[in-house]
């Protein structure tokens, strides 16, 4: 089979994209974006009342560098699903050295998706249980520093559902008539 070069513009898909599903990924940055923010002060050494026997005394020197970089990979990974729902999803954009212009399989969008989303939920959907008690729990100074934690990272545990329903969705439009 031939690979085909297309012209899709940059926002445009082959076919309609479900209202929800471009909603959703529109959203998802902001999604996340809280979890991002409560991680942020940990790279100056602020434990945002964590009481953590285990903790070292100091954090290594390299701490900021990986809670702010882990912080922009989170939100880059979250901006990298609106491909999901839009044109550069479906054809690579022509500015991409050597493949741009070739039409994306769908599988190889959906795969990484699916995997990643499945990943995220099992990272984050565990926190319930840790505050229903069933699992050990890192434990704070008093209740405000508990409830700002769990309102932060709270949205950060739909993350992986929504990737998945927009792999669905996004397998749906492309498959195959």
């Amino acid at each position: 089979m031939p690979i085909t070069r297309l012209a899709l513009p940059l926002g445009d898909t082959e076919r309609p994209v479900p209202v929800w599903a471009l909603r959703l990924a529109k959203a998802l940055p902001f999604v996340v974006l809280p979890h991002c923010l409560w991680r942020l002060p940990f790279a100056v050494d602020f434990r945002m009342g964590m009481i953590d026997p285990a903790a070292p005394a100091a954090a290594p020197w390299w701490t900021p560098f990986y809670v702010v970089g882990l912080s922009v990979l989170t939100e880059a990974l979250a901006l990298l699903t609106t491909g999901l729902v839009s044109g550069w999803g479906e054809v690579v954009p022509r500015w991409v050295p050597s493949i741009g212009g070739r039409r994306v399989a769908p599988l190889a969008a959906v795969i990484p998706a699916v995997l990643g989303s499945l990943a995220l939920v099992a990272m984050f959907d565990l926190y319930p249980l840790a505050w229903a008690g069933v699992l050990p729990e890192v434990g704070y100074s008093n209740g405000w520093w508990t409830a700002l934690a769990r309102v932060c990272i709270t949205p950060a545990m739909l993350w992986g559902p929504i990737v998945l329903a927009l792999a669905w969705a996004y397998y749906r439009r492309r498959r195959p008539a």
